[in-house]
């Protein structure tokens, strides 16, 4: 009852001291002030879309935080939490004659960029835009590590784990796209959880498949369980050979682990391949590193699998030690309350051009942010969304 209550409410969403924490990461983990196109395509930030500028879903776009902040002020934005591997696109030939105001001079086109549904608004297998005016149902959104998109929990395929086991998720297409995963899904994701009908009830209940128990016979060793393989020794090998590997020194076994495919050595052991499969963190260092297999993670696009600092959670624990504490958003929310904290986080589509133009006036004119100050900046704030909400009163 007291977690609740230190839980706060905006516009009917209940949320968490985590929730508002991981939302202001995603920002912390990218510069407000200078556009990342210099930088070339970005290894992760946050990104916006602009429906003012680009409004034809054929041309999809994205602009990065800083230009969200100086060249897109009062249109109307939303963001696209992080993509990996993005360029931004403010300014160049999607935008017409709109130029970009921090780097005027760029190209056509950013020809590496991928797009989705998700610049267009839309997300899930159901192509529906979020949040879902139609649609009232509290339902989760999961993100996958691979396409990016955003599927609600009941269009995962699967009974969602507990909250405390998401860790990463790859959705059935992506799984499917690049079938080796389900190799390592059977050794290391989360067990699959289907919904099976007793008596009047439904029950969740986990599946370990009928297999496995029959991993490929060993000369020396009977078959592991899935528990007990997350905490042997990570190099597994045959049997013949592991005499021989006590001998050999640390540097030695690495080399010829990764000389070795481990990936034939995990084949035995399946699984149900069906549904979004969840995944502990340092579930990729278990990926086989062998030349063949490196060969194969990039004809299927997921080459970025193999670095460990790629995942969401890498970048916002980058977001949270250099960068945050100094990141001007940091820099007012500290002065704010509770509400008005909660109100930027998720009213951050219109309100991020307008706290980067606050912060921009307060430093040209030397001057000290008070507690006032914010106050006053909030209240305009609040009469400029009365206009816009009840345009009737004006």
């Amino acid at each position: 009852m007291a977690t609740h209550q230190q839980d706060s409410e905006v516009d009917g969403v209940q949320v968490s001291e985590e929730e508002l924490e991981r939302a202001l990461c995603v920002l912390a983990g990218s510069d407000a002030e200078n556009c990342s196109y210099s930088r070339g395509y970005v290894k992760r930030q946050a990104v916006f879309a602009c429906i003012t500028c680009t409004p034809n879903t054929a041309e999809p776009a994205g602009v990065c935080l800083a230009c969200a902040n100086k060249c897109h002020e009062g249109h109307d934005i939303f963001e696209l939490y992080t993509k990996r591997n993005f360029r931004c696109d403010c300014g160049n030939g999607k935008f017409g004659d709109f130029q970009c105001h921090l780097t005027p001079v760029r190209d056509e086109e950013n020809i590496k960029n991928h797009y989705n549904h998700n610049f267009s608004g839309c997300y899930c297998t159901c192509d529906r835009p979020y949040p879902d005016t139609e649609n009232q149902d509290d339902d989760e959104m999961i993100q996958c590590i691979i396409c990016e998109d955003w599927l609600h929990s009941k269009h995962l395929g699967c009974t969602m784990a507990e909250p405390e086991e998401l860790q990463e998720m790859i959705c059935e297409a992506c799984m499917n796209k690049a079938p080796f995963l389900w190799t390592y899904a059977a050794h290391f994701a989360v067990p699959p959880v289907i919904n099976i009908r007793v008596g009047e009830e439904d029950v969740d209940v986990n599946i370990e498949e009928e297999n496995s128990n029959q991993l490929p016979e060993r000369d020396e060793e009977p078959s592991t369980s899935h528990s007990e393989m997350h905490t042997k020794d990570d190099t597994r090998s045959t049997s013949c050979k592991r005499t021989h590997e006590d001998t050999m020194s640390s540097s030695s076994k690495a080399l010829k682990k990764s000389a070795e495919c481990r990936l034939k050595e995990l084949q035995g052991l399946d699984r149900l391949r069906q549904g979004a499969v969840f995944w502990p963190y340092g579930w990729r260092s278990e990926l086989c590193t062998c030349t063949s297999c490196k060969r194969t993670y990039v004809a299927a696009e997921v080459q970025f699998l193999m670095d460990q600092s790629d995942t969401i959670l890498a970048y916002e624990k980058k977001g949270l030690e250099e960068p945050f504490g100094q990141h001007p958003l940091m820099t007012l929310m500290s002065s704010m309350d509770r509400v008005q904290q909660l109100e930027v986080v998720y009213g951050i589509n219109g309100l991020i051009s307008a706290v980067g133009e606050f912060f921009s006036r307060c430093v040209s004119e030397g001057k000290t942010v008070t507690a006032e100050d914010v106050h006053e900046f909030f209240k305009e704030l609040q009469e400029r969304k009365k206009r816009r909400t009840n345009p009737g009163n004006q």
